[in-house]
């Protein structure tokens, strides 16, 4: 089975992780590295194991655009959104023996000195009938 791990941040996250000041703390060039060293270490593991599928990072959400629909016609916002809102940061894809076993893999990428801060594991389904139940 293949589980999403979805991981979130904000554009304040991201400003503080180019180092730019705001309401963070901009990170320094060495939590920066750590953080991208913790990440790659988990995504190696992943490798080894063949529970890795996919993993990415996506850009701030400064360069994000969200396409509605109003009256039929799609209308495109253009980011930034809200500093506070969050948005998906990034993602890991893997396949692995069940959901708790994706719950384990998800919880390594939850930082335990980041009060609050949480990733959300989701199935992926392979038809309709999935869907339901």
């Amino acid at each position: 089975m293949k589980y999403l791990i979805m991981l979130y941040g904000s554009q304040r996250d991201y400003d503080a992780m180019a180092g730019r000041p705001g309401d963070e703390p901009p990170m320094t060039p060495e939590q920066l590295a750590a953080m991208h060293a913790h990440m790659e270490a988990i995504h190696k593991d992943l490798a080894e194991t063949g529970e890795l599928v996919d993993a990415q990072g996506l850009s701030a959400p400064v360069h994000a655009r969200r396409v509605r629909l109003r009256g039929g016609a799609p209308v495109v916002t253009d980011g930034p959104y809200a500093e506070t809102q969050e948005v998906l940061a990034g993602y890991t894809l893997v396949e692995c023996a069940g959901f708790d076993r994706a719950t384990e893999i998800a919880a390594r990428f939850v930082n335990p000195d980041a009060e609050g801060e949480y990733v959300d594991v989701r199935p992926i389904v392979d038809g309709v009938e999935e869907l339901q139940g």
